[in-house]
């Protein structure tokens, strides 16, 4: 894995089809974590527990499971009901295990013709855990994308790692194995080409840890109007900064059912779509349709070094 480092302010325009200034990514993660496993060793739950507390992993940890749970049962299909009253797509991350254990939430999600990307095989185990074993993450990520492919009925495009731990292994696996882009990078506004040991090249359409449902809620502590005012100023900045610059933006909302799914919160989402949907220079786009697009139009943004 290799990339150039090219300020924003050193590339041509990015201009996306149809004139929009902003590319707006709703990412629903539909995350699975298993009840307890065989090991007394902490067991990492994928994200902060709603109550405080680490157990060993062969012991229930009863209230952050079923915390977790309940976006599975019961938010997540709050979400869908925005989105569907909205006419808004959202771009979604599936577990291997999510779509063997939770076959309904990913069925819903196809039914709706959404972009479900490849995201680990469990949420609990980290890509990182075989930092110094090449060939053991490779046979995580195999494993994961016969899933993808046995549950979505299509090969995987896209990857996003359990909580973005990837190694630096993992992108050219990716690659070999056949994926267009991937989404563990966090360090830009714009997609840009990742090179690979095979050749092959690699779209990174970044993901993000700030204008994420978790960071704004559970770690900030805001309340349903603090999390809009994130949400609104992020795109208003964005779009502004676009027009001012002639080039594009993209925009990316980490979503959890389990967290902005819950009733209190869910007017956050609402609220946003509506006010994003005011403008007309707006793109809810998929990662896979940017990373298509951009793959055919990166050398008018960012041509390639010469050797």
């Amino acid at each position: 894995m290799e990339y150039d480092f090219v300020p924003i302010s050193q590339r041509s325009p990015l201009r996306w089809p149809n004139g929009k200034r902003v590319a707006i990514m709703l990412t629903t993660n539909f995350e699975y974590w298993d009840a307890v496993r065989p090991t007394p060793d902490r067991y990492y739950p994928g994200g902060p527990g709603i109550v405080g507390g680490d157990l060993p992993g062969n012991v229930f940890d009863s209230p952050n499971y079923t915390w977790r749970e309940y976006g599975q049962r019961v938010g997540v299909w709050r979400m869908f009901d925005v989105f569907d009253a909205a006419g808004v797509p959202s771009t979604c991350t599936m577990n291997a295990k999510m779509g063997i254990e939770r076959r309904a939430v990913i069925d819903a999600a196809l039914e709706r013709s959404w972009e479900i990307l490849a995201h680990n095989y469990v949420q609990s185990d980290l890509l990182t855990d075989f930092y110094f074993d090449a060939a053991k993450e490779r046979e995580v990520i195999r494993e994961t994308l016969r899933v993808y492919r046995e549950v979505c009925g299509r090969p995987a495009r896209g990857w996003l790692s359990s909580s973005l731990r990837q190694t630096m292994n993992t992108i050219d696996i990716l690659a070999e194995e056949g994926l267009l882009f991937t989404t563990d990078l966090l360090n830009d506004d714009q997609p840009y080409l990742v090179r690979t040991r095979s050749g092959k090249p690699m779209v990174s359409v970044p993901y993000t840890s700030e204008v994420n449902d978790f960071t704004v809620f559970m770690r900030q502590g805001m309340d349903v109007d603090g999390a809009l005012t994130v949400f609104r100023e992020q795109l208003d900045w964005l779009r502004q900064e676009a027009a001012d610059r002639d080039s594009g933006r993209f925009m990316n909302i980490g979503l959890h059912p389990h967290v902005i799914g819950q009733p209190f919160r869910i007017r956050a989402l609402r609220d946003f779509i509506d006010y994003a949907k005011g403008f007309d220079d707006i793109w809810f786009a998929t990662r896979e349709e940017i990373a298509e697009w951009y793959l055919q139009n990166h050398e008018a943004h960012i041509p390639p070094k010469k050797a």
